[in-house]
């Protein structure tokens, strides 16, 4: 991390942005830099992160996730594109710019390392740092395109509460052979909890969960009925998409709340076979939200980051 912060520091001084400089948080330090030469125009402030998500499984790459490697058009390594290629493309534009007309308006570049875990200590310093941050404008670069010949404007972004869900059944392992039929078991108990979180129409059947969510106007869905769904299957090779009906894919991608699971464990999951009815079931998963204006609904037994432009830690509510 403080090597990832090092070279982003590096980058902006040979630039030639001034008062660079890695500051840090109660977590991972932030790299600032400004360039604030052009007096009577206004100053954006450029958000990124530096930090990526986990590489595992490693099993599952076919080059190592720290080599970038290029195949086609494509780079291929962890932060590829979240967000380390983006964080490039603006040093790079402004490292252009410096080097011909010059850049015309002044520019503060804020680069984090906690992104991927809710950046837990980004509230605190720009609290303590407001005069250091201020602008007029805000540039979050942690977005991409429709794809490479469609330019595109990032009007919003969705948030994420995520939880970890555990289900408790017998107080200890049981014989599935001697016991199963008389107790309910904690795995098929989740799933049954997982199925009936969605209807037959990929709507989510929590109460509440779509009670503050903006209705698109006509103009937006208009703007969002260009990308393609063939386009969008084949990126994710699945024969067939899946989604809330009664909306596009555009649209459910960017201004519909959705329910995921990111991950599901319980009894036995090693190689071979284990008659087991297990105790306990538990399972990750995330509500991920757009124009939504409440909070949390599920307020016990949980503690989840709310991951939106602002981010704070939430402790149950």
């Amino acid at each position: 991390m403080q090597r990832a912060a090092g070279w982003i520091t590096h980058q902006l001084t040979s630039i030639g942005f001034k008062n660079v400089e890695v500051m840090p948080t109660t977590g991972h330090p932030v790299v600032y830099g400004e360039w604030l030469g052009v007096p009577n125009q206004p100053t954006v402030l450029v958000y990124g992160h530096y930090d990526v998500q986990p590489v595992d499984p490693l099993n599952e790459w076919h080059t190592p996730p720290f080599e970038p490697t290029v195949r086609g058009d494509n780079i291929f390594a962890r932060g590829a594109s979240d967000m380390k290629g983006q964080v490039q493309a603006f040093l790079k534009a402004f490292e252009s710019l410096a080097k011909n007309e010059g850049i015309p308006v002044n520019v503060k570049v804020l680069v984090e390392g906690e992104e991927e875990i809710g950046s837990p200590s980004l509230g605190a310093f720009i609290a303590n740092h407001k005069d250091k941050l201020k602008c007029d404008v805000v540039l979050n670069a942690d977005s991409g395109i429709m794809r490479p010949d469609q330019p595109s404007l990032v009007a919003g972004l969705r948030g994420l509460a995520y939880f970890e869900l555990w289900v408790y059944g017998p107080k200890q392992d049981l014989h599935s052979g001697s016991f199963g039929g008389s107790v309910h078991n904690p795995a098929q108990v989740l799933c049954e909890l997982i199925a009936g979180m969605h209807d037959a129409n990929g709507h989510i059947t929590l109460p509440g969960f779509y009670d503050d969510v903006r209705v698109l106007s006509d103009e937006e869905r208009a703007s969002l009925a260009s990308e393609s769904d063939e386009r969008w299957r084949e990126m994710t090779g699945v024969p067939q998409l899946y989604g809330e009906k009664g909306f596009t894919t555009s649209e459910r991608l960017g201004a519909r709340p959705t329910l995921e699971v990111n991950g599901m464990v319980s009894g036995f999951i090693g190689e071979g076979a284990k008659t087991v009815l297990p105790p306990k079931r538990w399972r990750k998963f995330r509500c991920v939200s757009c124009h939504i204006k409440t909070t949390c609904r599920w307020k016990r037994n949980c503690e989840c980051t709310s991951h939106s432009m602002r981010r704070r830690r939430c402790a149950g509510n």
